[in-house]
């Protein structure tokens, strides 16, 4: 998170896909991705690594801002 306390773009990206990707777990009753029979062709957990890598990275490709 940004020292001011305000999320970025990227942070609220990821609480949105955490949402989604959440819902979807409890949807099926898992308490992971793992146990799901979609866990390679799923969009929504393609979504939220994507989203994850971009909120660490802040867009920017290579290192992370942690």
């Amino acid at each position: 998170m940004q020292e001011s306390g305000q999320k970025d773009k990227f942070e609220l990206a990821f609480e949105e896909k955490a949402k989604i990707l959440q819902g979807c777990q409890k949807q099926k009753e898992l308490k992971s991705c793992f146990s799901c029979e979609k866990f390679f062709d799923c969009q929504i957990r393609k979504d939220y690594v994507d989203t994850c890598y971009n909120s660490m990275s802040k867009g920017n490709s290579g290192g992370f801002d942690f």
